[in-house]
């Protein structure tokens, strides 16, 4: 590709704008000319230099992210970047490309940027060893209105409650807004398995297990029936 994608973020949480800038430096096929905290410093930012593509928060104060949307010239091009589902349809009412619910993981944004470029399109991914690696290592995930990064080594278990999960850690528990399948997606097979529709356990904290329930910090964890012969076979083969 002759040229590389000229972007900007905007979002008014610092660590929201830290991890999408994190994950767009890892992409060989985008240039991220600038994060902005507000609508007016990604006015200012679209008028000093010619930006291609804005993945835009959209609950922002002042002037939000579907107003400055609304108001930019057609041919910049929006990833909504959000934390609230209900602002989707009118997100693709406004021709985004793409509309993303926090938190955002390295492959949820690897499959808007390629939307963008078009299905014909490919691009390279800078040090693919230090994303795996990252990957291996943490997640970040929304609570009480923060993004909070957690170790994967800490994760007891993980329950699910419908469209929330709670992550049971070593010290505490992070309750997020986010369904398991989604969260069973983001984790390392190798050190993780659902066990149950509501439960997913680290496989390195298991104390004991029966052909009814695995045990973690004296929590009985049930094994349901649809995943017993699954885990059990991996459990004893470990």
């Amino acid at each position: 590709m002759s040229k590389t994608i000229q972007c900007i973020v905007v979002d008014d949480e610092p660590i929201a704008r830290e991890i999408l800038e994190n994950h767009l430096q890892k992409i060989d096929a985008i240039t991220v000319v600038a994060t902005c905290k507000n609508a007016i410093e990604a006015f200012n930012e679209i008028n000093a230099n010619k930006i291609d593509l804005i993945f835009l928060d959209i609950n922002m104060p002042e002037i939000s992210g579907l107003s400055f949307a609304k108001a930019i010239n057609k041919n910049i091009k929006v990833i909504f970047t959000t934390a609230y589902r209900e602002y989707a349809l009118d997100g693709f009412n406004l021709q985004a490309v793409d509309y993303l619910l926090k938190p955002i993981s390295f492959e949820r944004l690897l499959q808007a940027v390629n939307k963008f470029l078009g299905e014909n399109t490919s691009f390279k991914v800078k040090n693919t060893s230090a994303i795996l690696q990252d990957k291996s290592n943490f997640i970040f995930v929304r609570s009480d209105r923060k993004m909070i990064k957690i170790d994967f080594c800490e994760i007891n278990y993980i329950e699910s409650f419908s469209d929330y999960i709670k992550i049971h850690l070593s010290d505490k528990t992070i309750i997020t807004r986010e369904t398991i399948t989604n969260i069973e997606a983001k984790l390392p097979r190798d050190n993780f398995m659902r066990i149950h529709r509501s439960f997913i356990v680290s496989l390195a904290k298991i104390t004991l297990f029966t052909n009814e329930f695995i045990e973690i910090k004296n929590k009985a964890i049930p094994i349901s029936r649809s995943y017993k012969k699954e885990v059990l076979l991996r459990l004893e083969s470990i």
